[in-house]
Protein backbone atom coordinates (compact mmCIF):
# COMPACT_ATOMS: atom_id res chain seq x y z
CA UNK A 1 0.00 0.00 0.00
CA UNK A 2 1.65 3.05 -0.94
CA UNK A 3 0.89 6.07 1.45
CA UNK A 4 1.48 9.80 1.12
CA UNK A 5 4.72 9.47 2.54
CA UNK A 6 5.63 7.12 0.06
CA UNK A 7 4.67 9.53 -2.76
CA UNK A 8 6.60 12.19 -1.08
CA UNK A 9 9.71 10.54 -1.10
CA UNK A 10 9.76 8.72 -4.44
CA UNK A 11 9.19 12.59 -5.70
CA UNK A 12 11.70 14.21 -4.16
CA UNK A 13 13.89 11.24 -5.76
CA UNK A 14 12.58 12.09 -9.08
CA UNK A 15 13.30 16.04 -8.28
CA UNK A 16 16.98 14.82 -7.20
CA UNK A 17 17.10 13.22 -10.32
CA UNK A 18 16.30 15.89 -12.06
CA UNK A 19 18.70 18.20 -10.71
CA UNK A 20 21.22 15.89 -12.79
CA UNK A 21 20.03 17.69 -15.94
CA UNK A 22 21.07 21.45 -14.66
CA UNK A 23 24.06 22.61 -16.74
CA UNK A 24 22.74 19.91 -19.65
CA UNK A 25 19.67 20.38 -20.92
CA UNK A 26 19.04 23.61 -22.30
CA UNK A 27 16.78 24.85 -23.85
CA UNK A 28 14.63 22.04 -22.50
CA UNK A 29 13.37 21.57 -19.08
CA UNK A 30 14.92 19.32 -16.27
CA UNK A 31 12.78 16.48 -15.79
CA UNK A 32 12.88 13.52 -13.86
CA UNK A 33 11.05 10.61 -13.09
CA UNK A 34 11.33 7.39 -11.12
CA UNK A 35 9.08 4.14 -11.64
CA UNK A 36 7.61 2.31 -8.08
CA UNK A 37 6.16 -1.06 -8.31
CA UNK A 38 4.72 -3.06 -5.46
CA UNK A 39 6.72 -0.76 -3.54
CA UNK A 40 9.81 -1.07 -5.18
CA UNK A 41 11.71 1.32 -7.88
CA UNK A 42 12.11 -0.54 -10.66
CA UNK A 43 13.10 2.31 -13.15
CA UNK A 44 14.40 5.93 -13.23
CA UNK A 45 15.85 8.84 -15.39
CA UNK A 46 16.18 12.06 -16.00
CA UNK A 47 16.32 14.22 -19.16
CA UNK A 48 20.26 14.82 -19.92
CA UNK A 49 19.69 17.05 -22.98
CA UNK A 50 18.11 18.04 -25.80
CA UNK A 51 17.45 15.54 -28.75
CA UNK A 52 17.88 12.83 -26.52
CA UNK A 53 15.48 10.57 -24.64
CA UNK A 54 13.10 12.24 -21.91
CA UNK A 55 13.27 11.39 -18.49
CA UNK A 56 9.59 9.06 -18.50
CA UNK A 57 11.59 7.23 -21.62
CA UNK A 58 15.08 6.17 -19.72
CA UNK A 59 13.33 4.82 -16.60
CA UNK A 60 11.15 3.07 -18.62
CA UNK A 61 14.57 1.90 -20.71
CA UNK A 62 15.76 0.85 -17.16
CA UNK A 63 12.02 -0.79 -15.77
CA UNK A 64 11.84 -2.86 -18.96
CA UNK A 65 8.76 -5.21 -18.19
CA UNK A 66 8.67 -4.89 -14.50
CA UNK A 67 7.25 -0.80 -16.08
CA UNK A 68 4.13 -2.60 -16.71
CA UNK A 69 1.70 -1.81 -13.55
CA UNK A 70 3.81 0.54 -12.15
CA UNK A 71 3.26 4.06 -11.03
CA UNK A 72 5.23 7.11 -12.59
CA UNK A 73 6.29 9.76 -10.17
CA UNK A 74 7.38 12.64 -12.63
CA UNK A 75 8.66 16.61 -12.25
CA UNK A 76 6.69 17.82 -14.93
CA UNK A 77 3.76 16.44 -17.17
CA UNK A 78 4.73 14.23 -19.84
CA UNK A 79 4.74 15.51 -23.22
CA UNK A 80 2.08 14.88 -25.75
CA UNK A 81 3.29 16.08 -28.94
CA UNK A 82 5.96 14.88 -31.21
CA UNK A 83 9.12 16.73 -31.43
CA UNK A 84 12.82 16.09 -31.67
CA UNK A 85 11.89 12.77 -29.58
CA UNK A 86 8.33 10.64 -29.38
CA UNK A 87 5.63 11.73 -27.14
CA UNK A 88 6.12 10.45 -23.84
CA UNK A 89 2.68 9.85 -23.08
CA UNK A 90 2.77 7.26 -25.61
CA UNK A 91 5.85 5.72 -23.93
CA UNK A 92 3.80 5.47 -20.44
CA UNK A 93 0.61 4.22 -22.03
CA UNK A 94 2.61 1.25 -24.63
CA UNK A 95 5.00 0.23 -21.30
CA UNK A 96 1.62 -0.52 -19.24
CA UNK A 97 2.01 2.18 -16.33
CA UNK A 98 -1.06 2.39 -14.80
CA UNK A 99 -0.30 5.60 -12.26
CA UNK A 100 1.22 8.69 -13.10
CA UNK A 101 1.84 11.39 -10.39
CA UNK A 102 3.41 15.08 -12.29
CA UNK A 103 4.59 17.71 -9.42
CA UNK A 104 3.25 20.24 -11.79
CA UNK A 105 1.39 20.61 -15.20
CA UNK A 106 3.64 22.04 -18.22
CA UNK A 107 3.56 25.73 -19.11
CA UNK A 108 4.45 24.62 -22.58
CA UNK A 109 0.86 25.78 -24.79
CA UNK A 110 1.96 22.26 -26.43
CA UNK A 111 0.97 20.49 -23.78
CA UNK A 112 -0.81 22.81 -20.57
CA UNK A 113 -2.63 19.94 -19.29
CA UNK A 114 -3.61 17.94 -22.51
CA UNK A 115 -0.87 15.62 -21.85
CA UNK A 116 -2.33 14.74 -18.30
CA UNK A 117 -5.82 14.46 -20.35
CA UNK A 118 -4.71 11.55 -22.50
CA UNK A 119 -3.18 9.47 -19.75
CA UNK A 120 -7.22 10.14 -17.89
CA UNK A 121 -8.98 9.36 -20.63
CA UNK A 122 -6.95 5.84 -21.41
CA UNK A 123 -7.87 4.75 -17.82
CA UNK A 124 -4.65 5.72 -15.99
CA UNK A 125 -4.81 7.17 -12.92
CA UNK A 126 -3.33 10.51 -12.73
CA UNK A 127 -2.30 13.03 -9.91
CA UNK A 128 -0.73 16.53 -9.91
CA UNK A 129 0.89 19.06 -7.55
CA UNK A 130 2.85 17.14 -5.31
CA UNK A 131 5.99 18.91 -4.24
CA UNK A 132 5.00 21.67 -7.17
CA UNK A 133 7.28 24.44 -5.42
CA UNK A 134 10.59 21.99 -5.52
CA UNK A 135 9.72 21.03 -9.24
CA UNK A 136 9.09 25.09 -10.49
CA UNK A 137 12.48 25.86 -8.89
CA UNK A 138 14.00 23.47 -10.84
CA UNK A 139 12.73 25.30 -14.34
CA UNK A 140 11.96 29.23 -13.50
CA UNK A 141 13.50 30.19 -17.20
CA UNK A 142 11.51 27.32 -18.76
CA UNK A 143 8.84 28.49 -17.19
CA UNK A 144 8.96 32.38 -17.55
CA UNK A 145 9.63 31.95 -21.21
CA UNK A 146 6.37 29.89 -21.58
CA UNK A 147 4.27 32.00 -19.56
CA UNK A 148 5.57 35.90 -19.71
CA UNK A 149 7.54 34.91 -22.82
CA UNK A 150 10.56 36.15 -21.20
CA UNK A 151 13.43 34.42 -19.59
CA UNK A 152 14.45 34.37 -16.00
CA UNK A 153 16.75 37.26 -15.55
CA UNK A 154 19.21 37.08 -12.47
CA UNK A 155 21.64 39.93 -12.01
CA UNK A 156 24.61 39.16 -9.83
CA UNK A 157 26.63 41.84 -8.06
CA UNK A 158 29.76 41.66 -6.18
CA UNK A 159 30.40 44.75 -3.51
CA UNK A 160 31.76 45.44 -0.54
CA UNK A 161 30.08 45.65 3.21
CA UNK A 162 29.28 49.21 2.25
CA UNK A 163 27.54 48.16 -0.87
CA UNK A 164 30.70 49.77 -3.43
CA UNK A 165 31.59 47.68 -7.10
CA UNK A 166 34.22 49.11 -8.07
CA UNK A 167 36.67 52.00 -6.40
CA UNK A 168 36.51 55.57 -8.21
CA UNK A 169 39.05 54.86 -10.55
CA UNK A 170 36.88 51.50 -11.64
CA UNK A 171 39.53 49.06 -10.16
CA UNK A 172 37.23 46.25 -9.04
CA UNK A 173 39.51 43.10 -8.86
CA UNK A 174 39.13 41.13 -6.74
CA UNK A 175 35.81 42.26 -4.29
CA UNK A 176 35.22 38.89 -3.85
CA UNK A 177 36.99 35.59 -2.62
CA UNK A 178 37.69 33.06 -5.00
CA UNK A 179 35.07 30.63 -3.66
CA UNK A 180 33.08 33.31 -4.57
CA UNK A 181 34.42 33.46 -7.85
CA UNK A 182 33.72 29.76 -8.13
CA UNK A 183 30.33 30.28 -6.83
CA UNK A 184 29.62 32.66 -10.39
CA UNK A 185 30.75 30.42 -12.27
CA UNK A 186 28.35 27.44 -11.25
CA UNK A 187 25.72 30.64 -12.22
CA UNK A 188 26.79 30.86 -15.06
CA UNK A 189 26.92 27.33 -15.95
CA UNK A 190 23.49 27.06 -15.27
CA UNK A 191 22.60 30.36 -17.31
CA UNK A 192 21.56 30.34 -21.30
CA UNK A 193 23.04 34.02 -21.67
CA UNK A 194 25.08 36.12 -19.61
CA UNK A 195 24.45 39.77 -20.18
CA UNK A 196 26.96 42.81 -19.97
CA UNK A 197 27.20 46.47 -20.91
CA UNK A 198 29.43 48.25 -23.40
CA UNK A 199 31.60 50.07 -20.07
CA UNK A 200 31.97 47.03 -18.28
CA UNK A 201 33.62 45.42 -21.51
CA UNK A 202 35.16 48.78 -22.80
CA UNK A 203 36.58 49.28 -19.41
CA UNK A 204 38.05 45.06 -18.14
CA UNK A 205 37.51 43.36 -21.84
CA UNK A 206 36.07 40.44 -19.51
CA UNK A 207 35.31 36.74 -21.32
CA UNK A 208 32.04 36.39 -19.92
CA UNK A 209 32.81 32.28 -20.60
CA UNK A 210 32.28 29.37 -18.30
CA UNK A 211 35.82 28.36 -16.88
CA UNK A 212 34.60 25.11 -15.52
CA UNK A 213 35.34 21.69 -16.40
CA UNK A 214 33.15 19.04 -16.68
CA UNK A 215 34.41 17.16 -13.59
CA UNK A 216 33.10 20.77 -11.39
CA UNK A 217 29.45 20.26 -12.57
CA UNK A 218 27.01 17.56 -11.06
CA UNK A 219 25.60 15.57 -13.78
CA UNK A 220 28.33 15.98 -16.67
CA UNK A 221 30.66 12.81 -17.26
CA UNK A 222 34.13 13.62 -17.08
CA UNK A 223 36.04 15.14 -20.20
CA UNK A 224 32.14 16.71 -21.47
CA UNK A 225 32.10 19.23 -23.05
CA UNK A 226 30.73 22.30 -21.19
CA UNK A 227 28.11 24.35 -23.02
CA UNK A 228 29.09 27.81 -23.18
CA UNK A 229 26.25 30.47 -22.76
CA UNK A 230 25.34 33.02 -25.12
CA UNK A 231 27.30 36.09 -24.34
CA UNK A 232 25.22 39.36 -25.10
CA UNK A 233 26.13 42.77 -24.97
CA UNK A 234 24.15 45.88 -24.60
CA UNK A 235 26.07 48.34 -26.97
CA UNK A 236 23.36 50.85 -28.15
CA UNK A 237 25.83 52.80 -29.97
CA UNK A 238 28.15 50.06 -31.48
CA UNK A 239 31.41 51.15 -30.08
CA UNK A 240 32.73 47.62 -29.49
CA UNK A 241 36.39 46.64 -30.60
CA UNK A 242 36.46 43.90 -33.26
CA UNK A 243 39.50 42.74 -30.70
CA UNK A 244 37.56 42.55 -28.08
CA UNK A 245 38.20 39.07 -26.21
CA UNK A 246 34.92 37.70 -26.06
CA UNK A 247 34.29 37.66 -29.73
CA UNK A 248 37.30 35.34 -30.35
CA UNK A 249 36.18 32.56 -27.14
CA UNK A 250 34.41 29.06 -27.81
CA UNK A 251 30.19 29.96 -28.01
CA UNK A 252 28.95 32.83 -29.36
CA UNK A 253 28.32 36.76 -28.40
CA UNK A 254 25.39 38.61 -29.77
CA UNK A 255 25.76 42.61 -29.43
CA UNK A 256 22.70 44.04 -29.14
CA UNK A 257 22.65 47.76 -30.57
CA UNK A 258 19.93 50.36 -32.11
CA UNK A 259 22.39 52.42 -33.91
CA UNK A 260 23.95 50.34 -36.46
CA UNK A 261 27.41 51.37 -38.84
CA UNK A 262 27.07 48.45 -41.59
CA UNK A 263 30.43 48.49 -42.09
CA UNK A 264 31.31 48.08 -38.17
CA UNK A 265 29.07 45.28 -38.05
CA UNK A 266 30.23 43.89 -40.91
CA UNK A 267 33.65 43.69 -39.34
CA UNK A 268 32.22 42.45 -35.74
CA UNK A 269 30.43 39.57 -37.79
CA UNK A 270 33.37 38.75 -39.63
CA UNK A 271 35.17 38.53 -36.28
CA UNK A 272 32.53 35.76 -35.36
CA UNK A 273 30.08 38.02 -33.49
CA UNK A 274 26.49 38.45 -34.31
CA UNK A 275 25.11 42.21 -33.87
CA UNK A 276 21.31 42.65 -33.86
CA UNK A 277 19.63 46.00 -34.29
CA UNK A 278 17.08 46.22 -31.38
CA UNK A 279 14.04 48.54 -30.90
CA UNK A 280 15.42 51.70 -28.90
CA UNK A 281 13.89 53.30 -25.87
CA UNK A 282 15.20 57.00 -25.63
CA UNK A 283 18.10 56.24 -27.82
CA UNK A 284 18.92 52.94 -26.30
CA UNK A 285 18.33 49.42 -26.85
CA UNK A 286 15.22 48.78 -25.36
CA UNK A 287 15.81 45.96 -22.32
CA UNK A 288 12.32 44.50 -22.50
CA UNK A 289 12.58 43.89 -26.04
CA UNK A 290 15.57 42.48 -26.52
CA UNK A 291 14.87 39.72 -23.51
CA UNK A 292 11.62 39.37 -25.86
CA UNK A 293 14.01 38.48 -28.42
CA UNK A 294 16.76 36.10 -26.38
CA UNK A 295 12.96 34.55 -24.95
CA UNK A 296 12.19 33.79 -28.74
CA UNK A 297 15.71 32.23 -29.24
CA UNK A 298 14.66 29.65 -26.52
CA UNK A 299 16.72 31.55 -23.60
CA UNK A 300 15.57 30.27 -20.20
CA UNK A 301 18.26 31.38 -17.72
CA UNK A 302 19.48 34.81 -18.25
CA UNK A 303 22.27 36.33 -15.70
CA UNK A 304 23.40 39.88 -16.07
CA UNK A 305 27.07 40.28 -14.56
CA UNK A 306 26.99 44.36 -15.57
CA UNK A 307 27.88 47.84 -14.47
CA UNK A 308 25.47 49.81 -11.87
CA UNK A 309 23.60 51.64 -15.54
CA UNK A 310 22.44 48.47 -16.91
CA UNK A 311 21.69 46.49 -14.17
CA UNK A 312 19.46 49.74 -12.26
CA UNK A 313 17.95 49.87 -15.87
CA UNK A 314 16.81 46.27 -15.89
CA UNK A 315 15.75 46.58 -12.46
CA UNK A 316 13.35 49.70 -13.23
CA UNK A 317 12.47 47.83 -16.64
CA UNK A 318 10.70 45.17 -13.82
CA UNK A 319 12.69 42.99 -15.82
CA UNK A 320 15.11 41.51 -13.00
CA UNK A 321 13.75 38.48 -11.22
CA UNK A 322 16.13 37.93 -8.64
CA UNK A 323 19.43 39.65 -6.94
CA UNK A 324 22.12 37.74 -6.29
CA UNK A 325 24.43 39.76 -4.19
CA UNK A 326 27.75 38.72 -2.48
CA UNK A 327 28.81 40.54 -0.01
CA UNK A 328 32.97 40.39 1.01
CA UNK A 329 34.03 41.67 4.22
CA UNK A 330 35.52 44.92 3.93
CA UNK A 331 34.70 48.85 2.90
CA UNK A 332 35.84 50.83 -0.12
CA UNK A 333 34.26 54.47 0.88
CA UNK A 334 31.54 56.47 0.06
CA UNK A 335 33.49 57.83 -3.22
CA UNK A 336 33.72 54.31 -4.61
CA UNK A 337 31.03 53.17 -7.03
CA UNK A 338 27.78 51.77 -5.98
CA UNK A 339 25.45 49.00 -7.05
CA UNK A 340 22.84 50.64 -9.12
CA UNK A 341 21.77 53.77 -10.55
CA UNK A 342 18.22 54.14 -9.96
CA UNK A 343 17.15 57.88 -11.10
CA UNK A 344 14.01 59.47 -9.59
CA UNK A 345 14.76 58.13 -6.04
CA UNK A 346 14.60 60.99 -4.28
CA UNK A 347 11.97 60.08 -1.34
CA UNK A 348 11.63 57.25 0.87
CA UNK A 349 8.36 56.07 -0.71
CA UNK A 350 10.14 55.68 -3.88
CA UNK A 351 12.54 52.53 -2.88
CA UNK A 352 12.86 49.09 -4.20
CA UNK A 353 11.66 47.05 -2.14
CA UNK A 354 13.14 43.55 -2.21
CA UNK A 355 12.68 40.39 -0.20
CA UNK A 356 15.36 38.15 1.02
CA UNK A 357 15.00 34.77 0.45
CA UNK A 358 18.14 33.38 1.29
CA UNK A 359 21.34 34.55 3.03
CA UNK A 360 24.93 31.95 3.33
CA UNK A 361 28.20 32.21 3.62
CA UNK A 362 30.46 31.32 0.49
CA UNK A 363 33.59 31.09 2.12
CA UNK A 364 34.54 34.62 3.59
CA UNK A 365 31.55 36.11 2.01
CA UNK A 366 27.88 36.45 2.31
CA UNK A 367 25.53 35.72 -0.72
CA UNK A 368 22.08 37.33 -0.33
CA UNK A 369 19.40 36.06 -2.60
CA UNK A 370 16.52 38.78 -2.76
CA UNK A 371 13.84 39.26 -4.99
CA UNK A 372 11.57 42.44 -6.01
CA UNK A 373 8.80 42.58 -3.38
CA UNK A 374 4.99 41.77 -4.97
Amino acid sequence: MITDADDRAFMARAIHLARLGLYTTEPNPRVGCVLVRDGVVVGEGYHRRAGEPHAERNAIAAAGRRARGATAYVTLEPCCHQGKTPPCTDGLLEAGVTRVVAAMGDPNPLVAGNGLEILRETGVEVAVGLLEEEARALNPGFIARMERGLPYVRCKLAASLDGRTAMASGESKWITSEVARRDVQLLRARSSAIVTGIKTLLADDPSMNVRLGADDLPGMDPGERVRQPLRVLVDSRLRTPANARMIGLPGTTLIACVDQDPIHAMRLESAGAKVYVCPESGGRVDLRSLFQYLARQEINEVLIESGPILAGAALQAGLIDEILLYLAPHLMGDCARGLFRLPGLERMQDRVELAIKDVRMVGRDMRVTAVPAC
